[in-house]
């Protein structure tokens, strides 16, 4: 394969994967600004080299937000995305472009670009008839009922609207109630929202209209469609839908010139900040329809509008201290004190400063003023010292710390880590509180306790292992401020239900660094019992598929600790699982002895990760990429395009569940 092929492949691959992290997890890893750079050098390598054109590469789709959890519903209308700019610079060779196609006076509709969910609203005789998500361009979830639970949409418009038309905007959470529900989530010791999107996204996927409806979603509109539209422009067409009982912005401006695109753009580059919703950037489109229809379409983008992204909000603040934070692992977090400052939409007092030598490189000095902005605007995160406002006789030079901040260990950090590590773990606290709260996880052992109760029963010293959960005592949980006989009485039965969880999850419950459920699930497969897998020597462990000499150093050095020892011979005596049941045991085979098997899309008989247990169990290897090693792919429903181009290509066969549950005879 040529290297230009295989860089293409390369980032289709990572885009579909993006695209997947954005639209379907709503958990974005990497910026926009990140994944247009991608997008672009994709672009202009599949423009230089058409031979490797593909129909399902990334450049030619929308990205998806679909899921199997609604029913799916095709678009009159494509849902294209527009094309993204990040420079002023690109916002004038757009319009000088348009002015050239155009070759006559034309007008700009400038805009907002509100950040939350896109959506398309369907009204027959003036009734909401559906409400249909972006999806993948094409086709998208249909999510009538939770949009019925949004007040500022209208089920039944009012005044001269035509016999059928769409209306398209953005569905948001505003930030005073992002703020009310974080509030919330962290009282109930649930995982917070990043941001206003991901929080929006999450929330209109929800199966319960009720959960929706409690969150107090709003929505914009910014398009209107339809074969007997009112007006001739998009500006009045607008206008025309605000008086049907649409909630369109205010602050859309024709421009006549691209001077006055720019004020636009200057004005809301720091005016947005005032705003109670979560905006991005700005949109810019022809007004007249008929220019629009002139322009056209690329193949996945309108060439009469464009969407300019605001850069990154900077904020001036000054340095207040740094502290140091220990996790579970006795990994050592260094984390910035500042003054408060606001930054897009919210309050921001602390950053995290990554590790010792990224600490070193800003060469920060306690009382700096720094320069804070947050990343892909979810993470604050210092990115300069204005180093010449220091004042070196007041501020000392920050230095990582060198013995632990709670206990008082030396810090250790191993060749070719980053991080520092306190080695103290059966008597550094958070080491200790954070193993157990590990333990008790919904994926390791459910148990119904949270961090904060693993703290109280911790500093009431009823608790300084896992293994002492299951001694502890109705009548000393009774003397603990909260506890009642009822709350006794369920953390007893969770307990007791906890002794049937399978072994692999007890293997991942103990917390062994860099043991996560996969590898958990490998290890127990491989060796089927904990006293097995204790007596493996090193040699042993790197032989196991995908266990290499950091993860099998962390396991001998696990069971060679007696402490560790001692914790996992009571939770034996204890009654929890120490091996693989004789049900599982009974139903291994080698069918799959020594295949690679890929899995992709979603099933309906199980799930991922139980088939991901039948494959191991009969003896196949799991592998998350195509390759010339693999040997099948289990497919499901909306199969990923990168994996099928690639095993076509490679002719590598695809096989569905029931045909793969004959093939284990399951």
């Amino acid at each position: 394969m040529s290297e230009i092929k295989a860089k293409i492949l390369a980032l289709r691959e990572a885009l579909e994967k993006h695209n997947y992290n954005y639209y379907v997890l709503a958990e974005p890893s990497i910026s926009d600004l990140e994944f247009d750079r991608l997008m672009r050098e994709l672009q202009e390598l599949e423009k230089a080299h058409p031979e490797y054109a593909d129909p399902n590469s990334p450049t030619q789709r929308v990205g998806s937000d679909l899921s199997k959890e609604f029913a799916q519903v095709t678009h009159r209308y494509p849902m294209l995305s527009l094309a993204n700019t990040y420079s002023k610079g690109e916002v004038e060779d757009f319009y000088q472009r348009t002015a050239r196609a155009l070759n006559e006076p034309f007008e700009m509709v400038t805009e907002l670009k509100y950040d939350g969910l896109s959506i398309s609203l369907t009204y027959e005789k003036g009734l909401l008839v559906r409400a249909v998500t972006r999806g993948d361009g094409e086709k998208g979830d249909d999510v009538t009922a939770n949009i019925r639970t949004i007040r500022s949409i209208p089920l039944r418009v009012h005044g001269d609207y035509p016999e059928s038309f769409e209306v398209r905007g953005e569905v948001l959470l505003p930030w005073k109630e992002f703020e009310r529900l974080n509030k919330e989530r962290e009282a109930q010791e649930e995982p917070l929202f990043a941001n206003p999107r991901n929080a929006a996204s999450g929330t209109l996927k929800q199966q319960d209209p009720a959960v929706v409806a409690a969150r107090r979603l709003d929505a914009y509109f910014y398009y209107l469609l339809g074969e007997d539209l009112p007006a001739d422009t998009h500006y009045a067409n607008l206008e025309k839908a605000r008086s049907w009982g649409f909630k369109v912005s205010t602050n859309m401006r024709i421009c006549r010139s691209s001077e006055e695109v720019f004020d636009y753009l200057a004005h809301w580059e720091e005016e947005r900040k005032n705003l109670p919703v979560a905006t991005d950037g700005a949109v810019l489109k022809v007004n007249s329809l008929r220019q629009q229809r002139n322009l056209g379409f690329t193949a996945k983008s309108p060439r009469w509008a464009i969407a300019y992204k605001f850069p990154a909000e900077r904020v001036r603040t000054r340095l207040l201290s740094v502290s140091f934070q220990v996790g579970r692992t006795g990994a050592v977090t260094p984390v910035a004190n500042m003054e408060p400052v606001r930054i897009s939409g919210s309050t921001v007092k602390h950053a995290t400063l990554n590790n010792a030598d990224f600490i070193e490189k800003l060469d920060l000095h306690l009382g700096d003023q720094v320069f804070v902005e947050k990343g892909g605007e979810i993470i604050p995160k210092i990115i300069e010292v204005d180093t010449a406002a220091r004042d070196p006789q007041l501020g000392e030079k920050v230095r990582f710390v060198t013995t632990c901040p709670e206990c008082g260990t030396p810090l250790v950090r191993a060749e070719g880590e980053a991080v520092f590590y306190c080695p103290n773990e059966w008597a550094c606290p958070p080491q200790i509180k954070g193993k157990i709260t590990h333990f008790v996880t919904r994926h390791a052992m459910d148990i119904g306790l949270g961090p904060e109760t693993v703290e109280d029963l911790y500093e009431a010293g009823y608790i300084k292992n896992a293994a002492d959960l299951y001694r502890l005592r109705a009548e000393d949980l009774l003397r603990l401020p909260g506890w009642q006989q009822k709350s006794v009485q369920n953390l007893q039965d969770s307990l007791e239900q906890s002794k049937s969880v399978p072994f692999e999850r007890v293997l991942y419950a103990l917390g062994i660094r860099f043991v996560g459920e996969t590898v958990a699930r490998r290890l127990a497969n491989t060796f089927l019992s904990m006293d097995a897998l204790r007596q493996a020597s090193l040699e042993a462990l790197t032989q196991v598929n995908d266990i290499g000499a950091r993860i099998a150093q962390s396991v001998c050095a696990y069971f060679d600790s007696p402490a560790n020892c001692e914790i996992v011979n009571r939770l034996k005596d204890y009654g929890l699982r120490m091996a693989v049941d004789e049900a599982t045991l009974a139903g291994r085979s080698d069918k799959l002895q020594g295949r690679s098997v890929v899995i992709s899309g979603t099933f309906t008989r199980h799930s991922r990760d139980e088939y991901k247990t039948l494959i191991e169990q009969h003896g196949g290897k799991n592998s998350s990429s195509v390759s010339g090693k693999t040997d099948f792919i289990l497919a499901g429903d909306n199969m990923g395009p990168a994996k099928l181009e690639k095993a076509q290509k490679l002719g590598i066969k695809i096989i569905n569940e029931d045909e793969f549950l004959n093939m284990i005879a399951e």
